[in-house]
């Protein structure tokens, strides 16, 4: 992506060739001397209990070959090897008899297994994500670093038995391990973006809710359940995951298809000559960079996503097309009824009421505006006056500023300002993996 704002104008200096983020570099030499030290100490003295490690290992390895890719449910495409991880890294019996697995196998194990079951995706160009990798490997790490030591000295079995409150102490560190790879992700998404720490972990958090909490649970069963019955308890405790995910596969096919939809129709306006090609989709990139600057959650960032791709629907009831689309240049009356007869537009689509509001508020005065509507309209002007849409002249610096002089009534001066920096940085920043 050039550094400067959609590569059409001049005017914005070309930034410097970014540094390595911090964070990022972090994680992955972490992960790195991690798993260096893991497999060379797994390959110095030799797997304990041999049987147990191949188990878990064709587990994970067979959870990554079913992995959906990194636009399913995009927080966890590996839901069963990532339980079958936690699993074996709270393991504590086997068939009622202690195991002797530590650490440092418990990492080796998992990142071989992983690597493994990724072949035939890097054979056919979709391997893994690094930044998966890695927290895969911290994660796995801090749940055994966590259980590992306390009962193989016997500490848990004197203080908890294997009771309850076992049971407890296992749900408890899951919890604490989620919590730490929240706090990683969220970490890795501000470096890649430099957007708010706070949304990115807030959305982690909220993600755990959902597929996180189903990795966690089965996770917990799994080892208690080969605690008591023995190996082949994987089979039988892994089903409902496996069900899970095919029903979140499911699930996200159609929500992509949805998405096309909703695309394919927002093209109708470029299709009948009324806005330039590209309009709505640069809108609705710009939008979605700005919705995250401004700590937007993941729910309000699909409002916007679907309110910006379908802003100027309302367009096709024009009898003349307005040059190049421009509806900022428009008389306010003129942009209102724009406005209203899109969103009645809309509304006739299934798509969420709130999508639909954002679009008949475009033309109202800011203050009255949800913040959605406040997003969608600075960016529509921003490219209607830049020369995006090709009917603009002064390029990004005149647009910005004249987006600033109209802050008293039209644009919130925070929205125009959350979108200058998102232009310094280039424009787009890609979204964090969920």
């Amino acid at each position: 992506m050039s550094a400067v704002p959609w590569g059409l104008s001049g005017h914005v200096p070309r930034r410097r060739r970014a540094q390595p983020p911090s964070a990022l570099a972090l994680v992955y030499c972490a992960a790195a001397a991690l798993t260096a030290y893991a497999l060379g100490s797994t390959l110095w003295y030799g797997l304990a209990e041999p049987g147990v490690a191949l188990a878990f290992g064709v587990l994970i390895t067979v959870g990554e070959l079913a992995r959906w890719g990194a636009r399913g449910p995009e927080r966890e495409p590996t839901p069963l090897g990532s339980a079958g991880a936690l699993a074996y890294a709270l393991l504590g019996q086997n068939a009622a008899q202690p195991t002797t697995h530590g650490v440092l196998q418990v990492v080796a194990v998992v990142v071989t297994a992983a690597l493994v079951g990724a072949v035939p995706h890097i054979a056919r160009g979709h391997g893994p994500d690094v930044g998966q990798v890695a927290r895969r490997v911290l994660t796995v790490a801090f749940a055994a670093v966590c259980f590992q030591p306390l009962y193989n000295s016997g500490m848990l079995r004197e203080w908890l038995g294997h009771g309850p409150y076992y049971a407890i102490c296992l749900l408890f560190l899951l919890a604490l391990t989620a919590l730490c790879d929240a706090v990683i992700a969220a970490a890795m998404a501000r470096a890649r973006t430099r957007y708010p720490y706070g949304p990115l972990l807030r959305d982690e958090l909220r993600a755990l809710l959902g597929i996180g909490s189903a990795v966690c649970a089965t996770g917990a069963v799994m080892a208690l359940g080969v605690a008591v019955a023995g190996l082949w308890a994987l089979p039988v405790f892994c089903v409902p995951l496996l069900l899970t995910q095919m029903a979140f596969r499911r699930f996200a096919a159609v929500r992509t298809t949805y998405r096309q939809t909703i695309t394919s129709l927002a093209r109708a306006t470029e299709i009948a000559g009324y806005t330039p090609p590209g309009h709505a989709r640069r809108v609705a990139l710009l939008s979605g960079a700005v919705g995250r600057e401004l700590g937007l959650s993941e729910p309000d960032l699909t409002v916007l996503e679907y309110a910006a791709l379908m802003h100027d629907i309302g367009q096709l009831s024009l009898l003349d097309p307005v040059p190049a689309g421009a509806t900022a240049s428009l008389p306010p009356a003129e942009q209102r009824r724009i406005a209203l007869l899109g969103g009645a537009v809309v509304r006739q689509t299934g798509v969420p009421a709130e999508v639909a509001v954002v679009v008949e508020r475009q033309a109202d005065p800011y203050r009255e505006q949800p913040l959605p509507a406040r997003i969608v309209r600075a960016v529509n002007a921003y490219d209607d006056l830049s020369g995006e849409s090709g009917g603009g002249l002064g390029g990004p610096l005149s647009a910005l500023e004249q987006l600033r002089l109209g802050t008293g009534n039209d644009y919130q001066p925070e929205v125009v300002e959350s979108l200058a920096r998102v232009l310094s940085r280039g424009g787009l920043t890609p979204s964090p993996p969920g």
